[in-house]
């Protein structure tokens, strides 16, 4: 059983001072409203509501954390930041989610890793480009859900993967000649609904979460 599946409810915070004080590695996990972030993390944890998948988009405003336990035990945490991208929302509060979204992304030490939600119909958006700009430099890896790939035929499907990989080989600080990136920049298609890359994006996380890089161990001694 996946150590996702013991996911609870930890807390809500609207405001970097009030974000967890606690030294255990975080995930998050970021996208446009209506790209499907709710129902990944909840399919990932095998619940149906852990994270609240809104009908009406813009409607999650606050840093939501999940906790990852072993019995009594908190291990780690999952993030689910607020969408962004939705027109209706006001510019104070646009404003608002920007800064709280860029002081997380780039000084939160715990975090280890972004997943970053797209609807593969879509691609990588101007908004999805600025959370990778302001992650990219962390040198912390980021990892593309292409969500709803359910709704695309294969053909479709691989040249939206295709398409992805193609835009964020301009990002990957190590990049390589081909079609082929970092470990630092990766992607997957993904759907929800059909569970079509879920034991691949399940093992990613656990990994980031569980097996940190050898220099992490020895920074810790």
């Amino acid at each position: 059983m996946s150590k996702l599946f013991q996911a609870l409810f930890a807390t809500t915070v609207n405001d970097t001072h009030c974000l967890p004080n606690s030294s255990l590695r975080e995930v998050a996990f970021a996208g446009r409203s209506n790209a499907g972030k709710s129902s990944a993390i909840n399919v990932l944890c095998n619940q149906k509501r852990l994270a609240f998948a809104s009908k009406t988009p813009g409607r999650t405003q606050h840093i939501n954390y999940f906790g990852l336990f072993s019995k009594d035990e908190l291990l780690a945490y999952l993030v689910d930041l607020p969408g962004y991208g939705y027109a209706a929302v006001s510019h104070e509060k646009r404003y608002h989610w920007n800064d709280l979204l860029s002081d997380y992304l780039q000084d939160r030490p715990q975090l280890v890793g972004l997943v970053l939600i797209v609807d593969a119909r879509r691609g990588i958006t101007d908004l999805d480009e600025q959370m990778i700009r302001w992650f990219v430099p962390t040198g912390k890896p980021i990892h593309v859900l292409l969500s709803k790939c359910d709704k695309l035929n294969n053909s479709e499907c691989r040249h939206a993967l295709e398409s992805v990989i193609q835009q964020l080989q301009q990002y990957d600080p190590a990049r390589n000649d081909g079609s082929t990136l970092s470990k630092l920049l990766t992607a997957q298609l993904f759907s929800s609904t059909k569970r079509t890359g879920l034991e691949e994006a399940d093992n990613l996380i656990i990994n980031w979460l569980f097996n940190p890089p050898a220099h992490e161990n020895e920074s810790t001694n």
